[in-house]
């Protein structure tokens, strides 16, 4: 049985998946009606990375220290706030300060993964983050059909009113998470180790970085390219984000029992396919098929945080996700600078290089993996 408190983070991320699914695949067309052409959309989005980018160290260095409850909470109500500033936006000045304070709210996942890991009871860190991952997943299936929707028929700045009441039941939900035990696992009787002394941990980090950045590559002007390129409605693009919402549920939820190490090289071999549909795609199935496949971008991501337990000590688990998750917020600034550039020189460049990017890093990963491996995982300085 899913352990209690593990359940109500995981109704709140299900809930919250619904009210962000309604309007995150949206965004770039709403920039785009703002007046914003493709490099200044890939602009913004960069400047969310940068905003992403500065919030998860100091988030992990706090939850080590403060616990990560609190910290958890403060993102969710951050994230209200977010979604009505953008709801209330006016002018594009004002509807990106509010992407940015969202996009703040992307500290939640160095607490959120600690407190995760440390409710988790019995059961294993990958089980106890897929299992969150999937349900927030389910939620983002059913957000961009009822974004799509409500986009048809009153225009896409209703979708940020209407999601509004999503994240509000969910930031109520999250309240009742109760306050984590100390972790089993806590080396109390061992000096801290520092992180900046940890060789695996520094070069998975990089890794982590670099996947990130070719995976996500592709991802943030594809809605700009099914409506440019496809000539898709912007109904049809919302059924198309929640066919992905649908591969990021099933693939995390089916594939998460995996160990992290095969599951970080699997997920990046999955985006590679949804490259390569939408490179050679033509037409709608093609790219439902696609987005389906996105889901392994998910799947990375989980599995990255899970990989990296491998090599850290729980005394150190929340500077530690949070370092990750800056390296990760890097490859979230430069990726979209880079989209933006290709798909002005040809909209399907962006898939063509992120599809060679992905095959020379799931070798790079093999040849690490071996290398990082020369010790076993299981023997490492963090059991699971």
């Amino acid at each position: 049985m899913i352990p209690r408190d593990l359940l109500v983070v995981s109704m709140a991320l299900l809930t919250w998946g619904i009210g962000e699914g309604m309007f995150i695949y949206f965004q770039p067309i709403y920039l785009q009606q703002w007046g914003a052409d493709p490099l200044a959309i890939g602009a913004i989005l960069g400047g969310v990375g940068v905003a992403m980018t500065v919030v998860h160290a100091p988030a992990g260095y706090i939850t080590d220290r403060v616990g990560s409850r609190p910290v958890m909470w403060a993102s969710w109500v951050i994230g209200v706030v977010a979604v009505i500033i953008m709801a209330a936006a006016g002018s594009l000045p004002v509807f990106v300060g509010g992407m940015l304070l969202y996009a703040l709210t992307s500290f939640v996942m160095a607490p959120m993964s600690t407190y995760l890991a440390s409710v988790r009871g019995s059961w294993s860190v990958e089980r106890a983050l897929s299992i969150p991952s999937a349900l927030y997943n389910s939620g983002m299936v059913i957000g961009p059909i009822l974004g799509g929707l409500i986009a048809e028929k009153s225009g896409i700045r209703m979708i940020y009113v209407d999601s509004m009441i999503f994240v509000s039941i969910s930031t109520i939900i999250v309240f009742f998470a109760r306050r984590p035990p100390v972790d089993s696992h806590h080396e109390a009787t061992q000096a801290r180790p520092n992180l900046l002394h940890n060789p695996r941990f520094l070069g998975l980090t990089a890794l982590i970085g670099l996947t990130t950045f070719a995976l996500y590559l592709p991802q943030p002007l594809t809605p700009n390219f099914l409506q440019n390129q496809g000539g898709l409605s912007l109904k049809t693009i919302g059924q198309l984000g929640a066919m992905g919402s649908l591969g990021n549920a099933l693939l995390v939820f089916g594939l998460g029992h995996l160990r992290a190490p095969v599951g970080f090289v699997l997920g990046q071999a999955l985006v590679g396919v949804f490259a390569l549909l939408m490179w050679q795609g033509n037409s709608t199935p093609w790219y439902a098929v696609a987005y389906f496949f996105v889901g392994g971008f998910r799947l990375m991501r989980m599995m990255a945080l899970a990989y990296a337990r491998y090599y850290i000590r729980s005394v150190e688990t929340g500077l530690a996700f949070g370092l990750i998750e800056t390296m990760n917020g890097v490859a979230v600034i430069l990726a979209p600078l880079l989209a933006g550039s290709l798909y002005t020189a040809n909209p399907r460049l962006m898939y063509m290089v992120s599809l060679g990017l992905i095959a020379a890093l799931v070798l790079s990963n093999l040849v690490i993996r071996h290398i990082l491996s020369r010790k076993d995982p299981a023997q490492a300085v963090e059991i699971r």
